[in-house]
């Protein structure tokens, strides 16, 4: 069983872990607008647990070209110029020095670099994880996993690997505080599941929850951070009249515009009705014949399905029912492939954007080939 907690902090101008750390939660998960802070915060908080007390950082990101050159160089770039580097170290260190997926404090006397012995963090990419699984890191004590929410694609079993990443730092110690960061590109993200946050749709600004998970000692808290009030001077920038905008100067959720039926049909004209389960939403999906028009149209379903034995029902869950099926992407029977025809020809409407995002992160999860 989960249990969940909420509470709720203050509006602040950047993110601050001060009210997440009180959580003293094993996971922290922590998402809101772009540059508000996250980053820089678990960065300089990684910082400061080296300089004080020899603790690494840890950096996971999805893919391996994230730390390839110019990219991992310049990860630390900010609390560098802001002089982070030097408050933490007492003014032994004022800046870093990357090499090989791997983060050195330095300072440089009459042009001459002058590096720390050891890393300060080390840089974990999910898709290579297999290449770490061997190496331990016993002085890591800081997880940062940037970026963990995408509108792209996760790699498949993302969370399974993510899990081995972090058993491959872990090991058999309980002194590890992982963060996860993320921009609300996507509340439909396959961590919320797997992890059973069930409540992350309903969550405001401001909000922080605290799952426990029965009798163990395992916490999660879920942090949807405050945007600033003020806003930020680059805002000017985005002022367009597109409400996807709204993700980066307020911290909304990003969501695409979906085409909404068309023309007004009657129960006469629906053809045949089938059903969508995906992220804990079920859609109700009717072809319609209108005219010389034919098309899908796609709206939440509020009850359950009459009929769930012969209804067919696409789902990513397994069910030996032959009615159930897993990916409309690769249909094996008429009616499966003329269900996909339409979303091949571009024939499918929503009742609303929220329904329309559903879809779109189930057919993200079918992966985006579709044959007909």
């Amino acid at each position: 069983m989960t249990g969940k907690e909420r509470g709720s902090v203050m509006r602040q101008k950047f993110y601050s872990l001060k009210n997440i750390l009180a959580k003293n939660a094993k996971y922290n998960v922590i998402f809101g607008e772009r540059s508000n802070g996250k980053t820089y915060s678990v960065l300089k908080h990684g910082l400061q647990r080296y300089a004080e007390h020899g603790e690494q950082l840890a950096i996971v990101r999805r893919w391996q070209d994230d730390f390839t050159g110019k990219r991992g160089a310049a990860m630390f770039d900010a609390l560098v110029s802001n002089g982070e580097i030097s408050r933490a170290t007492g003014g032994e260190w004022t800046g870093v020095y990357y090499y090989g997926s791997r983060w050195f404090l330095c300072r440089y006397e009459d042009d001459k670099r002058v590096t720390d012995e050891k890393p300060f963090a080390y840089g974990f990419s999910i898709s290579s994880m297999e290449h770490d699984k061997s190496t331990s890191y016993p002085d890591i004590t800081t997880i940062c996993f940037d970026e963990f929410l995408t509108r792209t694609t996760y790699l498949p079993d993302e969370f399974v690997l993510f899990m081995n990443v972090v058993s491959t730092i872990v090991r058999h110690r309980t002194n590890v505080t992982i963060f996860m960061l993320g921009n609300t590109v996507n509340r439909y993200c396959p961590y919320f599941k797997e992890m059973g946050l069930t409540h992350v749709k309903e969550m405001k600004p401001g909000d922080i929850d605290l799952y426990r998970y029965g009798d163990s000692e395992l916490t999660v808290a879920v942090e949807y951070t405050i945007p600033n009030k003020q806003g930020k001077e680059s805002d000017l920038y985005f002022a367009f009249d597109n409400p996807k905008l709204s993700m980066i100067t307020g911290g909304t959720w990003e969501i695409d515009i979906y085409p909404h039926c068309p023309v007004k049909f009657t129960p006469g004209e629906i053809l045949f009705t089938y059903f969508i389960e995906f992220a804990g939403d079920l859609l109700q999906c009717e072809i319609i014949q209108h005219g010389d028009m034919s098309f899908t149209f796609i709206h939440r379903k509020t009850t359950e399905i009459k009929n769930p034995e012969t209804a067919v029902v696409y789902s990513p869950d397994f069910s030996p029912l032959p009615n159930h099926k897993r990916k409309i992407t690769k249909p094996t029977t008429n009616i499966e492939r003329k269900i996909a025809e339409y979303f091949v020809k571009d024939k499918v409407f929503y009742s609303d954007n929220e329904v329309g995002e559903i879809v779109r992160n189930y057919l993200i999860w079918c992966g985006k080939q579709i044959s007909g």
